[in-house]
């Protein structure tokens, strides 16, 4: 896993040494080495974290002739297969390294060489001859990649930092993003918070010629829509064997590496799976890594200790608690350039800090539930949808009078209430209402609106909606996938990488290997969620490999003690931040709302504490990149 950065520009002051410094501002993506490719009207920076080839992978790397140079984060683990027919065809290999199959095939296919990697990407190739630049990124977007693009200048880079480092780049907030990130926390479209810089989508790739603005284009090459289907051997047991021997094949391909590999253990269903298929396919044992907090009842580790036990792995465990959370974020929103979405995220970095103690590499869990209907919602919003019909048939008057009862009524309880109110009765029968505020928004549409005031209605979820949209007539549940895969997973992949890269180490994830998720969209519904049971096919699939207390216990989904913390007097300091008069969030909100926000908290009344984290990550963000008010040490390496 690497770091990459750099840029297209005809303006003869900018060259060598804005290069270096875009570069050495991800040195933590790749602590190993670097590399500098100066040639105006290019300019292509690396950082090296040595995985495969570790002698001979340096980049930037050039084909036989030196007329092509590419820098590249990630790994095409089907390289190998794809070298033999490149090497047929007349090229020739200097090393054992993806990153030279990735040139030689642009060099043999073009653009669509893209389409028969498997793998994670970004990466960017400059063609002296043509004067173009290719540049891509994987189809689930598990690797990053950012630009700026003016019209004169093409900047691009991993991590938004880097390209803050240009000269011609200035870090400024798009307000009308706000509405978005207040909701769900990120932003789910091409767009970030700061002002002119985008990413890349996954499954895209654009090409460019500097001295043709007007060639600038962004294409799709791949897509995955819900499509149902039953082949004629299609039975359960069809799909249940298909999952399992697709699952085998995915992480046997994720073992490839030149140096130490571990696992992230959770305790839950899906990486405890890949734990012991991993530990199936080993020597000997395989390391495994788990986080938990000091607060018992937030902790999964006991599950992870079972496990690990069970399969045999060598584990490894860190506990951390308030202090370390609150002390490490400022420094952690650094990293992930853009306010962490969950707190989970923390956590993450510290497990990530443990394992690179051992290893550099480590597999993952992430994308089960985005693929075979893991989360809770899933369910609940399908079970919603069938009391629709129900639900319209009575008037709108008594409609109405229902739903202020459920939410003011003296005669149930505060968990009635909040039970009924995620139910259609309480709520309304909208997919804007019954599914986006209901599990994904922190500020409800009403609450955004008293925030933001003068925010246009319905902006915080059309990017969703799109996604949404764009399959309309596919069940629900496909809906639901397909648009929580284009954005919810999206960022969930950021806030693997960031925080993984953070520890300087390469975070894999079996389960999202391209040909599994275009598996998985074809699989019924009913082999997703079976008379309740989430992720049924998976579940299915693994019974042989784990307990059957560890398939079929409750989802925690990681959770983190964030209200009590929240509610300690010693995080005072940081609830008096927010009310900051000079901080971005007196610029951009309705402060005597946040301050009834933030009274009927801490009085009990209400529990805000998703809302307040929002806001927190907000303003130390402001301060870290807009105002530079608060400065994080670059240099600091925290150790557990």
């Amino acid at each position: 896993m690497c770091g990459i950065a750099g840029f297209l520009t005809r303006n003869a002051s900018w060259g060598r040494a804005e290069l270096e410094r875009m570069t050495e501002v991800i040195a933590h993506r790749g602590p190993d080495g670097s590399g500098h490719y100066a040639q105006a009207p290019a300019f292509l920076g690396h950082r090296r974290l040595s995985i495969i080839d570790v002698a001979g992978g340096g980049q930037p790397m050039t084909n036989e002739t030196g007329t092509r140079w590419i820098i590249y984060n990630g790994e095409i683990f089907n390289h190998a297969g794809i070298r033999p027919a490149l090497e047929n065809a007349g090229h020739r290999y200097r090393t054992r390294c993806d990153t030279e199959t990735i040139l030689h095939a642009y060099e043999e296919y073009g653009p669509s060489c893209v389409e028969r990697f498997r793998g994670m990407f970004a990466f960017a190739i400059w063609d002296e001859t043509e004067k173009t630049l290719f540049c891509a990124r994987d189809r689930l977007g598990i690797k990053p990649f950012y630009y700026y693009w003016d019209g004169a200048l093409f900047a691009f880079a991993s991590e938004i930092k880097a390209l803050l480092r240009h000269p011609a780049i200035a870090a400024a907030l798009d307000e009308s993003l706000l509405p978005e990130y207040l909701a769900f926390g990120y932003t789910s479209g091409d767009r970030t918070l700061f002002k002119g810089i985008r990413k890349l989508m996954p499954g895209h790739h654009l090409r460019l010629r500097p001295d043709e603005p007007e060639s600038f284009r962004i294409e799709p090459y791949w897509d995955a829509r819900p499509d149902p289907g039953q082949p004629a051997d299609g039975d359960d047991a069809y799909w249940i064997r298909e999952c399992r021997r697709r699952l085998e094949e995915n992480v046997e391909m994720r073992l490839m590496s030149d140096v130490p590999l571990g696992l992230f253990l959770s305790g839950g269903v899906d990486s405890s799976a890949i734990a012991a298929l991993v530990q199936r396919m080993a020597a000997g044992p395989v390391k495994t890594f788990s986080v938990g907090y000091r607060e018992a009842e937030f902790s999964e580790l006991s599950y992870a200790r079972q496990v690990a036990k069970t399969i045999g792995t060598e584990h490894h465990e860190v506990v951390i608690g308030m202090e370390e959370f609150f002390d490490a974020l400022p420094k952690l929103i650094w990293h992930e350039d853009e306010p962490i979405t969950w707190p989970s995220s923390v956590s993450l970095h510290f497990l990530s800090l443990l394992a690179a103690k051992e290893v550099k590499v480590v597999l993952t869990g992430e994308g089960s539930d985005e693929l075979f209907a893991g989360y809770n919602r899933y369910r609940f919003y399908q079970w919603n949808r069938q009391l629709r019909p129900l639900y319209r048939m009575m008037p709108g008057v008594l409609r109405e009078r229902l739903r202020a009862s459920i939410a003011h009524s003296n005669l149930l309880s505060a968990k009635a209430r909040r039970k009924l109110r995620h139910t259609i009765l309480g709520r309304g029968d909208s997919v804007e209402s019954l599914y986006l505020d209901n599990f994904y928004s922190a500020f409800s549409a009403e609450e955004q609106a008293r925030l933001l005031p003068g925010a246009p209605a319905g902006a915080a979820y059309a990017a969703f909606s799109r996604y949404w949209d764009a399959v309309a007539g596919h069940s629900p549940v496909g809906r639901m996938l397909y648009a929580d895969q284009k954005t919810y997973l999206v960022e969930l992949l950021m806030k693997q990488d960031q925080m993984s890269m953070s520890a300087s180490i390469e975070s894999r994830v079996p389960l999202l290997d391209h040909t599994f998720v275009e598996f998985a969209a074809a699989i019924p519904d009913r082999m997703k969620i079976r008379n309740g049971e989430a992720k049924y096919i998976f579940k299915k699939c693994v019974e042989d490999l784990l307990p059957h207390d560890i398939i079929y216990r409750r989802k925690m989904g990681f959770p983190t003690p964030l209200r009590r913390w929240l509610m300690d007097g010693r995080n005072a300091p940081l609830l008096a931040a927010l009310r900051d008069k000079d901080g971005l969030l007196a610029s951009v909100i309705h402060m005597p709302e946040m301050e009834t926000l933030l009274r009927r908290h801490q009085s009990g009344e209400i529990d805000a504490s998703d809302r307040i984290w929002r806001l927190l990550n907000l303003q130390l963000w402001g301060e870290i990149f807009l105002t530079g008010r608060r400065q994080v040490d670059e240099r600091l390496v925290t150790s557990v």
